[in-house]
């Protein structure tokens, strides 16, 4: 039979108890993240006074947590404490959950992520505990999208929010705004309609950054006055693996107008190009932004970029050419092909063998040894490959003969044209 304490959880009190006692939790001080032992000479009667040693960064992710506990010892201990992470918990009652809260004045970054509140009702007098946060995570907890709205409206001062892998299709607008949110992160739901995307723009007037990846977002839909009005402070955002297949979609990132940073990978769009014709014909197509994936656009690969894009569709029919193609071709002209130009080494070349006042033309191949050459050379010479020497004769070069004196040296390492000449002499005994 399994014991009561893992059937039912543990509480909140208990696990930070026995995780930040001396024994397990010895004194660290530093910038930040110092040890802060609590004075003997505040409320009486808590039994763990003298040997709790909490820090302003509480980690009890993992523990089983599943209730609050003595909501007196909380208050006791952690009055300094500005950052709380509950992740992997057993935590499935908000009751609980604002309990542990309240009592946490100065709690400014809560971790909820992977606790079972799916279904769980949020009453009003818990949300309103929950207004000093600034920055929530609810990454797979399955928390309805009513409660999220709740808590943004309890939470008029929230900076950051994190749901991800919460499973939602759909979201619901509210007619309070949540005004400071500057960073959504929102990856790995099913948000596939530019519609459920809109929303977040009213929602969220100040949104800085916006993180929808492995969305599968078919398209952006809305027209550029409408995304100027909607997102007026987007500076990021991040599309991965997202559904977009059209060159508008991109077109249309141009339209929020404050847009410097976009993250766009694995959509099908891209999938025919290689990884440097992704690239350039991405940072020509978005003119505003300074980061690509992660990294930086210099202004020479920006240019270097945009005339590529150029060339990159010269052939293409008028009517199908990007609305990008003109403005570029405005500011460059329109370029001509690059020539092709072959740098690999030649395979052969046309020489003049010279020998005993004899000569005859033979292509040799350059990529063979010289010790090769000779063997080419005893049905030409009679001679055997050990009775000879070569002598390189570069007929544009001011320089005489360069005997060919290593058997290892490849011939094009002589860089020897067409008409140069070979000549051979016998080994004297």
């Amino acid at each position: 039979m399994e014991p009561t304490e893992d059937i039912e959880g543990r509480t909140f009190v208990e696990v930070m108890s026995e995780k930040y006692s001396p024994e397990n939790f010895p004194y660290c001080r530093g910038p930040g993240i110092g040890v802060v032992v609590v004075p003997t000479a505040g409320p009486q009667g808590s039994p763990m006074k003298d040997r709790l040693n909490l820090p302003r960064v509480l980690v009890l992710s993992g523990c089983g947590i599943s209730r609050s506990g003595d909501e007196a010892e909380i208050a006791a201990f952690c009055a300094h404490v500005m950052e709380l992470d509950l992740s992997h918990n057993k935590l499935q009652d908000w009751h609980e959950i604002s309990k542990i809260v309240s009592n946490i004045p100065n709690l400014k970054f809560l971790n909820l992520s992977f606790n079972p509140l799916a279904g769980i009702i949020l009453e009003l007098n818990c949300a309103e505990v929950f207004s000093r946060v600034r920055r929530l995570v609810l990454n797979n907890t399955q928390v309805s999208w009513e409660t999220v709205l709740q808590l943004t409206r309890e939470i008029p001062e929230l900076e950051e929010l994190f749901l991800c892998r919460n499973e939602y299709s759909s979201v619901h607008d509210s007619s309070v705004a949540c005004p400071n949110l500057r960073l959504l992160h929102i990856a790995d739901n099913s948000l596939k309609d530019w519609a459920e995307v809109r929303k977040f723009g009213s929602m969220f007037p100040r949104l800085d950054t916006l993180i929808m990846a492995n969305n599968n977002l078919s398209s952006i839909q809305d027209n550029k006055d409408i995304l100027r009005r909607l997102f007026p402070n987007l500076r990021s955002i991040n599309l991965h693996n997202s559904g977009l297949n059209h060159w508008n979609d991109i077109e249309k990132l141009n339209f929020f107008p404050k847009l410097e940073e976009v993250r766009l990978q694995g959509i099908p769009l891209l999938q025919t190009y290689t990884n440097a014709e992704r690239r350039n014909l991405m940072i020509a197509q978005l003119p505003s932004i300074s980061l690509l994936n992660g990294s930086v656009v210099t202004d020479s690969e920006r240019e270097d970029a945009e005339r590529f894009f150029i060339r990159y569709h010269l052939d293409y029919p008028e009517e199908e050419l990007p609305y990008r193609y003109h403005s570029l071709v405005t500011k460059y002209g329109k370029l001509e092909p690059l020539a092709e130009i072959d740098l690999r080494p030649r395979c052969h070349a046309q020489v003049e063998i010279h020998y005993e006042g004899k000569i005859e033309k033979l292509s040799i191949r350059l990529d063979q040894t010289v010790a090769d050459l000779k063997k080419q050379l005893t049905h030409v010479v009679q001679l055997s490959s050990n009775s000879m020497r070569l002598y390189y004769i570069d007929k544009n070069s001011a320089f005489g003969p360069e005997e060919m004196k290593y058997n290892t040296r490849v011939l094009h390492s002589y860089s020897i044209q067409d008409d140069d000449e070979i000549l051979v002499v016998p080994k004297t005994k």
